[in-house]
């Protein structure tokens, strides 16, 4: 797939490792210009690019930077109707122990409002950007889970499949309103890693689907 990945902190540089060890085709673009070439530089299949218009010809667009900057960065890449747009971010408080939103919308929602005609889908936000750096096998040899969720079954399928060939085990979690529970989901995850120092080598996974 050619995808474009918006960011190249811990995420970004991440997910560019991991789409272009796996043969995808793989744009990033960041406010940063310059970390965004040191990350391309790093990976075989992928390739700096500016933002404006980045979004043209690619099947699948990441949105790896913070919830607070996600709207801005999604609108710098050009025309989203139609695009699967994965969004990864959670909407934390700033010392990351609590959530800015929940029970009646979500990050997922709220930029799903912003950029109308694309096909968001929330996944890989409960993945720590450490795990997702390493590759999608724990250290005791369990599968990491992608959950996603969203309200296009084609585009679902086509993360579900991306995240697959990325060697992930996946997990269809309903519509994009159930983004709601993903989010704390993924609080809970940081909560583990940081707050009681289970460390970062942890995803969280359903038992029984």
């Amino acid at each position: 797939m050619k995808v474009l990945v918006i960011g190249a902190g811990n995420m970004g540089s991440g997910f560019v490792k991991q789409l272009s060890a796996a043969g995808h085709s793989v744009s990033v673009t960041a406010r940063d210009a310059a970390k965004a070439a040191a990350v391309a530089s790093q990976n075989a299949n992928a390739t700096a690019v500016p933002a404006a218009g980045a979004a043209e010809g690619q099947d699948v667009v990441i949105l790896a930077t913070g919830f607070g900057d996600a709207v801005s960065a999604l609108q710098s890449v050009g025309n989203l109707r139609g695009k699967v747009v994965v969004d990864i971010t959670n909407p934390l408080t700033a010392d990351y122990m609590g959530l800015t939103l929940g029970h009646s919308t979500s990050a997922a929602e709220e930029i799903a409002k912003a950029i109308p005609g694309a096909q968001v889908v929330k996944a890989f936000n409960t993945v720590l950007a450490q795990v997702l750096g390493q590759g999608s096998s724990l250290g005791d040899g369990s599968k990491v889970t992608v959950f996603y969720a969203g309200d296009s079954d084609a585009a679902k399928g086509t993360v579900k499949d991306l995240a697959e060939s990325l060697g992930f085990v996946t997990a269809d979690a309903g519509g994009l309103k159930n983004a709601r529970y993903l989010e704390p989901v993924a609080a809970l995850n940081i909560y583990f890693a940081y707050g009681a120092g289970r460390g970062t080598a942890i995803a969280p996974a359903w038992q029984g689907i």
